[in-house]
């Protein structure tokens, strides 16, 4: 559990994108802590015995449940996943293509892709966002998937989808970066060992009870 320790941050060298951040972690209930700490440790669980269960790897159930992530519900996301891999391994491509999904059907095939070949995840993903949350689910300690909520908590407004904008490579890495830099903060005010990734879906769900989103 024990992460590498960064240099000391102090309040006052944090952008105003981190300090909404910072802010929103001090909303979180205990429970949101929690369950912002377990999120992807769990989610890689799922895909782990997913992958077990219907005897692919661990990586290919992860790519599969990232690729049907978009627009996707949790829950549904990874229901929408193992129907997919069963019906890949009991069936045919169309089989797979016929399954109902809650994404668009460009992310099914991209699935069915992860399934079908021995082309790297990544590169078969191919979307930051659906790569970022496979890095997390996979245990990339540094990386942070950055959607719609996560954009909301650093721009420090609650926003809709709609006036999200889209996120362009440098924007990107600018909002990763304050996710670091606030972890790097909270951690030194509260000697804590949390990865961006957890500050990340600490204030994702935290964002979603405030807003009720």
């Amino acid at each position: 559990q024990f992460h590498h320790h960064q240099p000391a941050m102090s309040y006052t060298m944090l952008s105003y994108n981190a300090k909404c951040i910072v802010a929103k972690f001090a909303l979180a209930t205990t429970q949101e802590v929690q369950l912002g700490v377990d999120w992807y440790p769990s989610a890689f669980m799922i895909a782990s015995r997913m992958g077990r269960r219907h005897a692919v790897s661990t990586l290919t159930a992860a790519g599969v449940i990232a690729a049907l992530s978009p627009n996707n519900k949790w829950e549904r996301n990874i229901k929408d996943a193992e129907n997919v891999i069963m019906a890949y391994r009991h069936g045919t491509d169309e089989d797979v293509m016929a399954v109902r999904c809650c994404t668009y059907t460009k992310m099914q095939e991209k699935a069915l892709k992860v399934l079908n070949s021995a082309t790297p995840i990544e590169e078969v993903l191919n979307g930051p966002k659906i790569i970022e949350f496979y890095h997390c689910i996979t245990g990339d300690e540094t990386d942070v998937c950055i959607d719609g909520h996560a954009y909301s908590v650093w721009f420090g407004e609650r926003l809709t989808m709609k006036e999200v904008p889209s996120i362009g490579k440098k924007l990107r890495e600018r909002i990763k970066q304050d996710y670091k830099d606030a972890t790097a903060f909270i951690n030194d005010d509260l000697a804590e060992n949390y990865l961006p990734s957890q500050i990340q879906a600490i204030t994702w769900v935290t964002h979603k009870r405030i807003y009720n989103v």
